[in-house]
Formats: C-alpha cells, sequence, structure tokens
C-alpha cells in the first residue's frame, strides 16, 4: 500500500484480479507505512511458487527494494502503481518483467523523480498511462491533499488497474 493507506483500499482491483484466479495479497504494515516494515514480503510470498510483487506510491519503492535484496528464483515480476524504483531498489541490472501504471492526473507522485528513476527500470517495462486517473485512484480512498481531480470514475480506474494488471500477469507465464 502506499503511505497511510489503508490496505483495503486497493480491494477493488485485487478482487478483479483474483477472480481471475490469481492470489492476491496485501501487506499490513505499522502506521500504514511500508517503510516501517521492509521485511515484511517475507510472510506473504510463497515459499516455491512464482509470484510477482509490487505497489502503490511509497509500497512500489518498498517492493523494488524486496526485489532487489531478495531477488529469489521465484520471483517473476514487479509491478508500480504512481511509482518508481529507486536507487536502493534499483532493477536495471535484472531481466525481471516491470508493468509500471500511471494516472494522467496524477498530481501527487514527483513527475521528476519519476522521470528520473526511468533509468533504474530494467529493458522489459512496460510502461501505461490511465487516461484521466489520478494517484488516489490506484486506491479506493478518496481524495488526497495535492491530487488532481481524475476525469474517470474510481471504478474506471480500478478496472483499468485489474485489465492492465492482468494482460501483464499472462505474459510472465
Amino acid at each position: 500500500p502506499g503511505a497511510l493507506v489503508e490496505p483495503a483500499s486497493y480491494a477493488p482491483w485485487a478482487h478483479q484480479v483474483a477472480q481471475a484466479g490469481y492470489t492476491v495479497k496485501i501487506a499490513r504494515f505499522p502506521l500504514n507505512l511500508a517503510i516501517l516494515a521492509p521485511k515484511q514480503a517475507r510472510a506473504l510470498v510463497p515459499a516455491h511458487q512464482a509470484y510477482v510483487i509490487g505497489g502503490h506510491s511509497l509500497g512500489g519503492v518498498m517492493a523494488a527494494r524486496w526485489a532487489h535484496q531478495h531477488h529469489p528464483v521465484a520471483l517473476k515480476g514487479v509491478f508500480f502503481f504512481a511509482s518508481y524504483p529507486d536507487q536502493k531498489g534499483r532493477l536495471d541490472h535484472t531481466s525481471l518483467p516491470v508493468l509500471s501504471l500511471t494516472g494522467s492526473r496524477d498530481g501527487v507522485l514527483n513527475w521528476s523523480r519519476f522521470r528520473t528513476a526511468q533509468k533504474y527500470l530494467p529493458r522489459e517495462t512496460t510502461k501505461q498511462t490511465i487516461t484521466g486517473g489520478n494517484h488516489a485512484g490506484f486506491g479506493a480512498y478518496g481524495p488526497q491533499k495535492g491530487d488532481r481531480a481524475a476525469t474517470i470514475s474510481n471504478h474506471a480506474q480500478q478496472t483499468s488497474i485489474a485489465q492492465a494488471l492482468l494482460k501483464w500477469l499472462a505474459t510472465l507465464h
């Protein structure tokens, strides 16, 4: 989850992905801050089963750090929702497939850092912008300070997220 965002906020797109046959787990963190429990993924990832990891906003940064530090054979990809890897989570030296989704109306994402961080992404990065989507629309938690108003409904953005994630997951088999 993104910083200070309740995990349940991601239920709409997660439910759609689960209905397609994938197991979806959303981590809980102290004070809803992934940075306070960077090894939390260890409790969620299956021992010998293929999985992907990802997150929204700060959650994506922390997912990239996990992938960079732990990169087990079972890890098959990383996804970012309005997020990017930082230098501690750089993935450019891996062959991991990556999905990067942004919203065209995102007023919270630091776009300058986002552009700079592109150098930390591997060659196999699928990038997609959800037209009319905003930062808060990657979850279902209502307006966020500094964000721009979405021009699509939250339901439409959640559906776009699920469809993009499912399409990307299908390429990993």
